[in-house]
């Protein structure tokens, strides 16, 4: 086999559902000894074309290749027995069985998989810890231990970094490196352009399901002719942004920093002194200690913390999901105490959860998501009035939800789920919402479209509580920041003049220099 044939090569792989066309005539080719990216906007087709080579849809058109030979994928198994390996951007593990479970259940090799787990400082895991109680970024780990434990040529990684914590993102890229010099192969999906830049040799741009771009080693963006001119090293973000979205945008920075309000304060006109949610010496066991604060009308309140310092139970009890063992919670300076979250949700309290699947309905439709929290029997949601339609076709306006996949919203890309699961509140009402690391995952674009509209209804009066494990949205959309570690607040920050380094410094527990 030449030295220069592709390990894997699609040609011309096209893919419908319905009416809906995901990817129309994709070409790419990934090198033995290369981490190729592949990106594009939400809905651009590239989780379609990874589900494609994993095996779990057969593509409509084109062909596949594996080592140079012609392949057709009817099933996972199928690709996994030439050498594919796939960890998919939600957690391919069921929910009520237990980590030795799923192992057994996927033929998984105990002993590699266990080697893999002691590699990224996971061997302590409870292989009898039901999956549905282990947090996010373990499952993700979990997911990338099981693939590797196959010792596949190639590996599909979509957003694999997103729900990491920075020790555990360096482990993997430490192992793409690695896997590089091993002469294997990654394909890298990644909302994180810096990722790409940092770790991968080249990167095939996709829009509207079509090959757009790509970016080579020594080579600037060529387009589909393959006409080329520049080096990937050279290349910057705002090519990258420019090519996914077809349109002359500023460098990611420059945008973020140009749509920044300065200083961050609410706008007046909109904003009031109303404290509309506070918790005073709010405690749960040892996870959340004495924490208080007060969140007004009209505000965007940041919270910035390492993982595992106490963030996602603190949402939990701000969302009646948990009760706290001490402390309270006000709404609108009155004593709340919730057993449940639907108490919460009639107080005007809701929440985005990080996990979009949680909040989801996917196999029902966009408009049936979207309108959830008004009904409680099902029937009621195939007769919906005429006010509650209009409300609905408004908030899928307004947030520019893509509707052409509305029979099953799990048929839509990342981003436009998690605009359901947003819009849904748009749809209900509510005075407070708390959202936890609501871009994750997403596109440049719907990320800015997702700040735009937290700051709308900032204007409006709503209150806003929004963890981020994006230090950037800090400045972009948030009026003051409180750091979290160990379970406390320990620091409160203007956003307008919160660096990386004073929001770091304190998530450490460490002292700010003034």
């Amino acid at each position: 086999m030449s030295e220069s044939q592709p390990l894997l090569a699609t040609f011309k792989v096209a893919k419908s559902y319905g009416s809906v066309v995901a990817l129309r005539e994709v070409d790419l080719a990934v090198r033995r000894g290369e981490i190729h990216a592949l990106l594009g906007a939400n809905g651009a087709g590239k989780s379609t074309l990874v589900k494609i080579l994993a095996g779990v849809h057969p593509a409509d058109a084109g062909a596949v290749h594996v080592d140079g030979q012609p392949m057709q994928f009817h099933a996972p198994a199928e690709s996994m027995a030439v050498g594919i390996a796939t960890v998919f951007q939600d957690p391919a593990l069921i929910p009520d069985l237990t980590v030795r479970q799923n192992l057994q259940l996927s033929e998984i090799d105990e002993a590699a998989f266990t080697r893999w787990l002691a590699w990224f400082d996971l061997d302590v895991l409870d292989f009898d810890a039901l999956v549905r109680d282990l947090p996010l970024e373990t499952l993700r780990m979990v997911d990338l231990a099981r693939a590797l434990a196959r010792d596949p040529q190639v590996l599909l990684l979509d957003e694999i970094t997103a729900a990491l914590t920075a020790e555990q993102a360096e482990r993997v890229f430490t192992l793409l490196a690695q896997w590089r010099e091993r002469g294997r192969a990654a394909v890298l999906i990644t909302h994180r352009l810096a990722e790409v830049r940092r770790i991968c040799d080249r990167a095939t741009i996709l829009r509207d399901g079509r090959n757009v771009a790509l970016f080579e080693p020594g080579a600037a963006p060529a387009g589909p002719n393959g006409s080329s001119t520049g080096t990937m090293f050279d290349v910057g973000e705002h090519e990258l942004v420019e090519a996914m979205l077809g349109t002359d945008v500023l460098d990611v920075e420059e945008k973020e920093e140009s749509n920044s309000r300065s200083p961050q304060q609410p706008d007046s006109s909109s904003s009031s002194e109303e404290t509309a949610f506070a918790v005073q010496a709010l405690t749960s066991a040892d996870v959340v200690r004495n924490v208080s604060f007060e969140l007004r009308r009209g505000e965007i309140l940041g919270l910035v913390a390492l993982e595992g310092q106490g963030q996602e139970r603190l949402f939990s009890l701000l969302s009646g999901d948990r009760r706290p063992t001490a402390g309270e919670i006000l709404v609108r300076g009155s004593q709340r105490r919730w057993r449940a979250p639907s108490d919460a949700v009639a107080d005007g309290v809701v929440l985005i959860p990080g996990d979009r699947l949680l909040t989801l309905l996917p196999n029902l439709p966009v408009r049936q998501n979207l309108v959830v929290p008004l009904f409680s029997r099902i029937r009621q949601w195939l007769r919906l009035p005429s006010d509650e339609r209009q409300r609905v076709m408004n908030a899928i306006d307004r947030l520019s939800i893509d509707t052409r996949a509305a029979s099953q919203v799990r048929r839509l890309s990342g981003g436009n789920q998690q605009k359901v699961a947003i819009g849904r509140w748009l749809v209900a009402g509510f005075r407070t919402l708390l959202c936890f690391d609501p871009t994750r995952g997403i596109d440049v674009q719907t990320k800015h479209e997702i700040y735009a509209l937290l700051r709308e209804l900032a204007a409006g009066g709503a209150a806003i509580l929004l963890y981020t494990s994006e230090l950037a949205e800090i400045q972009l959309v948030c009026d003051r920041v409180l750091i979290m570690h160990d379970g406390c607040f320990v620091d409160e920050q203007d956003a307008a003049h919160a660096t990386e380094s004073s929001l770091l410094t304190a998530a450490h527990g460490l002292e700010v220099p003034a």
